[in-house]
């Protein structure tokens, strides 16, 4: 018998925005509850596998929900400390807050140097970003899924309810119109064939890693944003029931481009590099 996850069956302890803005060391603010964003996922993993401590906070206001994603305006001092109101963001001791991928990144190499996760070799440092920013970017796989979400969402849902009033939101922030929706599945589609024949080059070397024959940061976000096509198993990812069949993709024509390769990237990874079960 399969048991139901609740959105807030979370195991780790999320201070709050107060409690972390009074603290030292990294603060990752990561809201608190069972979905594996992979924003939010690679983020964590950058450090869990630079082994760099990190505590782990709420999005939303002190005693509110976190159902909301801010859309209730539950996001103000997010934005009072960081200036926006999106997870992830890590702050390190009184630097600046740092929301993008990149900028996270870079932190956790020069919090860790080593292992590197950051190629040395110049040209393999360039395709290597670009290739996360294809994945992670504007515009970029993660990016593409959520317009089509939010295009899915808005044709459905009654225009004066509260569903209707969330989505409208999501997708101010991810820039959404019919156009951009429409564009966003072909998108996908042509990163998921560079991506795939990006690991057919790296195979015919002889290596299951993206760049070079070791973990980079690519394989990381690869393999955290492929929850957004195929969540891992319950047991390995419990996230929220009711979510996850927003994740898992049901459109034929990606699911074409979902190539056995890409797959089994992303399970080497975790299963050789990453926490599992993954932890909320």
């Amino acid at each position: 018998m399969t048991t139901d996850i609740g959105f807030d069956d979370i195991t780790v302890d999320y201070v709050s925005i107060a409690a972390a803005r009074a603290m030292g060391g990294l603060r990752l603010v990561l809201g608190a509850y069972t979905i594996p964003g992979p924003w939010r996922e690679s983020c964590k993993c950058l450090f869990d596998v630079k082994g760099i401590p990190y505590t782990s906070v709420r999005c939303s206001n002190e005693g509110a929900s976190e159902t909301g994603f801010g859309a209730d305006g539950t996001h103000s001092e997010l934005i009072a400390w960081t200036a926006q109101s999106s997870a992830p963001v890590a702050i390190w001791e009184d630097e600046r807050p740092r929301s993008s991928w990149m900028d996270q990144l870079n932190l956790a190499e020069r919090l860790a140097p080593e292992p590197r996760l950051v190629p040395q070799d110049f040209e393999a440092r360039v395709r290597m970003f670009g290739l996360i920013n294809e994945i992670a970017g504007e515009n970029g796989l993660g990016w593409s899924k959520r317009l089509i979400l939010v295009g899915q969402a808005l044709n459905i849902a009654e225009p004066d309810s509260v569903e209707y009033a969330f989505w409208q939101t999501l997708g101010q922030k991810y820039l959404y119109t019919p156009a951009a929706g429409l564009a966003a599945k072909a998108r996908m589609i042509e990163i998921l064939i560079k991506l795939d024949a990006e690991l057919a080059a790296s195979r015919a070397r002889g290596s299951r890693y993206f760049i070079g024959d070791s973990l980079s940061a690519l394989d990381i976000y690869a393999a955290c944003f492929y929850a957004l096509l195929e969540p891992l198993p319950p047991d390995l990812c419990p996230m929220a029931t009711a979510y996850r069949p927003a994740y898992r993709n049901a459109d034929p024509d990606i699911e074409s481009h979902m190539t056995p390769a890409l797959g089994g990237h992303r399970d080497f990874i975790y299963r050789e590099h990453l926490k599992l079960p993954v932890v909320f």
